[in-house]
């Protein structure tokens, strides 16, 4: 699910190509391309999801919330992003690039994904996903972008 979502981003979303209304169209394109309908339909749900929690309404943990707290990580969303991902989910939030809200969206949208384990490669990319779907979220969304496609220099490698 997660290669379909990988897929689409780069392909379509992102590559300012006109964004296929048609459901029907895209899951034939994406058959096309190698991937088994199953797994479309839940690349094409997660992102369905993604985009509803632009509502407040249907996730009361995106209503505002406090200034200053600390998020607390259930067992299973432990079990699932590990201590490098968590880590990094709060740097970038003490960092400014992401408020309590898209955290939530973030999180909320990596316990959707199913398959192999997470890596912190596969955080920035939902990260990335996430921002480019929040509105106003264009500064952020660069810097974020800088941060999954930065390379070290050579000079620093060693």
């Amino acid at each position: 699910m997660f290669d379909i979502l990988m897929y689409l981003f780069e392909n379509v979303i992102h590559s300012d190509v006109e964004l296929m209304v048609d459901q029907e169209e895209l899951t034939d394109e994406l058959t096309r391309a190698g991937f088994h309908k199953a797994d479309i339909l839940k690349a094409l749900n997660w992102l369905e999801n993604l985009a509803e929690l632009q509502e407040s309404d249907t996730k009361p943990y995106l209503l505002k919330s406090g200034i200053g707290a600390t998020r607390i990580f259930t067992a299973e969303e432990m079990t699932k992003i590990d201590t490098e991902c968590r880590g990094f989910i709060m740097f970038l939030e003490q960092a400014g690039v992401i408020t309590p809200d898209v955290r939530e969206m973030v999180i909320d949208r990596l316990m959707a994904l199913e398959g192999r384990a997470l890596e912190l490669e596969d955080l920035k990319w939902v990260v990335l996903m996430v921002l480019f779907n929040v509105p106003n979220s264009e500064k952020a969304y660069a810097h974020m972008e800088d941060l999954l496609f930065e390379q070290p220099e050579p000079d620093k490698l060693q």
